[in-house]
């Protein structure tokens, strides 16, 4: 491995994450789902990507996916948390979060 390689792949080790709550819409059918991610940056690509294969554990939002396809459907933020040095903190925040932000929206589970 070169030096550069190594260095590289170091910095991606020690990148820091973004956690938070997301929201998933349709704008045909008004409906909306909320979910929890350890990091924002990257749960909309795992998420489009099952919703592609059609393995999305989420039936409703699956079935929005083909109905409307990925045109019909956005992805957007609602909350960023503040760095946690522990994970129990960071997931009992992103808990009680997600439930106001369900509720708030009036939106399922994802």
């Amino acid at each position: 491995m070169t030096i550069d390689r190594k260095a590289a792949i170091a910095a991606y080790k020690e990148r820091k994450t973004i956690a938070g709550i997301f929201v998933v819409r349709c704008a045909a059918s008004g409906e909306a789902w909320v979910g929890q991610a350890a990091n924002l940056e990257t749960i909309q690509n795992r998420i489009w990507f099952s919703l592609r294969q059609g393995s999305h554990t989420c039936r409703s939002l699956q079935a929005a996916w083909n109905a409307y396809g990925e045109a019909g459907l956005t992805f957007g933020e609602c909350e960023r948390l503040e760095d946690e040095e522990t994970a129990y903190v960071r997931n009992a925040l992103l808990k009680e979060r997600v439930l106001h932000w369900r509720a708030e929206l009036k939106a399922e589970a994802i």
